[in-house]
């Protein structure tokens, strides 16, 4: 059974950084592409970032130079670091897992960018 399981969201001011985690487990990590994906109220849920086995990164034209992601195959963990960030990018911020047949998704943790 694959679990994702993310942390490292919360409450920044415009500008700050924060750097989410997800954990993975049930799934051969190295071989998979992963990713993050995040849901602003009323709105879609919007890929973030992506990133290969092999360590590819790809990622949302409007949040290149600003957000990083990247994967640690000996931990079972993919992040995401988020730099000067914006009110806008306040959503609920999910990790995904792709396989053949579908994509898996964690429980989401809340990024909040407020004054």
């Amino acid at each position: 059974q694959v679990q994702l399981v993310e942390s490292g969201g919360g409450l920044v001011q415009p500008g700050g950084s924060l750097r989410l985690s997800c954990a993975a487990s049930g799934i051969i990590f190295s071989g998979s592409t992963m990713g993050w994906f995040r849901q602003a109220p009323g709105k879609e849920r919007d890929l973030v970032a992506r990133i290969s086995s092999g360590g590819s990164p790809f990622y949302t034209d409007s949040l290149k130079g600003r957000f990083t992601i990247s994967r640690d195959n000996a931990k079972n963990t993919v992040y995401l670091q988020m730099n000067r960030l914006k009110p806008e990018d306040t959503a609920v911020y999910y990790c995904a897992a792709y396989s053949s047949a579908r994509i898996t998704w964690g429980q989401g943790t809340q990024v909040t960018v407020s004054s």
